[in-house]
């Protein structure tokens, strides 16, 4: 379907709606192409293409809510599927606090376009795709005899969406993603060590397209036969790459649902101190050609650039319509954009260099973190630094604690953000963690 298509299907399943009772009424339109490439060990193992449309008509109907979404985009189909759902949504229960935003909240319009779109991705012939597939296995497969597998990935998908709302809002958008991956296994006396690495980018020419089986490699012959080290409180590196992993206890704890749920270890504490000044984070969706971009959000908010966390100091939760209604409290969005985390003057080597002793964690391996108490556990896999050095690899190791104490110790952040990602979150230096070992 075309995008005018599209916005006039939409229009007339919103009247439609609106003419068999519902009072407020949300139409979204997303279609997707999706491409899959895995080789294993030289052979190719997966080979697909997808392609999806869905329509999800979103009904507020006598103070009740309901959602539903379908595949099937013939108009008299459509309306003949909302009728049915309007139906349905009358036997719900209230809920007063459903509503469609705000329309003042709205994107309006007029902003410079993100650019997150790559319209020479679609011309590049499948068998390009696979050939880098092969290449990216072809710089680790046979290059050391401990070698067990390695698999390497390509994926890519072109994803637009439309969306109006019976109270004002109209808007669309869409974007490119491209993914490439190695992973490796090999043998060593302790078991079968495995590491990866990948790029992502949204645009096909600028995405990075070589050595990444060659640093997959690297990795994880580094790994072998890792050693514990004694319990106790170490300086801890997270890697920039697995440092989401930590933080993402925190992002779920920023969300009005979880405060709503009283799960959420940082209720209440706007305008309060959480964390060290050292943690600064924003929510930017106006950087260019960044994969978090956008002019407006799943509900059709106005993306706008916020600190979340301003030098310590919390200073936004992320609230949508339903839950800021429920919660007294202003709708921010619902979702993030892109997440950027104040970077620091070292990259990776240089926060090693500045450890006397210490572990550096490139893996975590399960665990958890309670939401409503911030108290957490992890596994986690790495390396111990002494004097600067990296001296030997470490797993089967536990770090324990609580949210709320450990971003308050940490003492410094890299600056070595991940190209390709909407989480610029760099490697971190967190002073005193409780380390597991033997």
């Amino acid at each position: 379907m075309t995008r005018e298509e599209k916005y006039s299907l939409a229009a007339a399943v919103i009247e439609h709606a609106l003419s068999k009772g519902a009072q407020q009424v949300s139409v979204a339109i997303d279609e997707s192409r999706s491409n899959e490439v895995e080789i294993r060990d030289r052979q190719i193992d997966r080979l697909t293409e997808s392609n999806r449309n869905s329509l999800t008509v979103r009904l507020y109907v006598d103070k009740k809510y309901s959602a539903h979404s379908t595949n099937r985009l013939k108009k008299d189909e459509v309306l003949k599927f909302t009728e049915e759902a309007i139906v349905a949504t009358r036997f719900l229960a209230e809920d007063q606090y459903r509503t469609l935003p705000e329309p003042e909240l709205y994107y309006k319009g007029g902003g410079k376009t993100p650019d997150i779109f790559d319209p020479k991705l679609e011309s590049v012939d499948p068998k390009s795709k696979i050939e880098l597939a092969m290449q990216l296995l072809d710089e680790a497969y046979g290059k050391d005899e401990r070698i067990i597998s390695v698999t390497s990935y390509y994926s890519d998908s072109i994803s637009s969406n439309v969306l109006v709302t019976s109270n004002g809002f109209k808007g669309d958008s869409e974007r490119t993603d491209i993914s490439l991956y190695v992973t490796v296994s090999v043998k060593d006396k302790n078991g079968r060590p495995s590491d990866y690495w990948f790029e992502s980018d949204l645009f096909f020419d600028r995405i990075t397209k070589t050595g990444i089986g060659k640093k997959a490699l690297e990795r994880v012959l580094e790994k072998i036969n890792p050693r514990k080290v004694s319990s106790g409180k170490y300086p801890m590196i997270v890697e920039n790459r697995v440092a989401s992993n930590l933080l993402s206890p925190v992002y779920n704890a920023l969300q009005g649902y979880s405060i709503y749920q009283k799960q959420s270890f940082l209720a209440g504490k706007e305008g309060k101190k959480i964390a060290s000044g050292k943690m600064h984070i924003e929510d930017d969706p106006t950087l260019p050609s960044e994969p978090g971009s956008r002019l407006f959000d799943e509900e059709g908010l106005a993306a706008v650039r916020r600190i979340i966390i301003e030098n310590g100091i919390l200073r936004n939760y992320y609230i949508d319509t339903y839950y800021g209604k429920k919660l007294g409290m202003k709708p921010t969005s619902g979702s993030s954009s892109n997440i950027v985390f104040k970077k620091g003057d070292k990259d990776l080597p240089g926060l090693i260099n500045s450890l006397k002793k210490g572990i550096l964690v490139t893996g975590f391996n399960g665990g958890n973190c309670n939401g409503s108490t911030g108290d957490f556990s992890y596994g986690i896999e790495g390396f111990y630094i002494e004097n600067g050095k990296v001296v030997h690899p470490v797993n089967e190791m536990n770090i324990t604690g609580n949210m709320n104490d450990l971003w308050f110790r940490l003492a410094e952040a890299g600056n070595d953000y991940i190209k390709g990602s909407s989480l610029k979150i760099p490697s971190l230096l967190i002073d005193d963690v409780d380390f597991s070992g033997i």
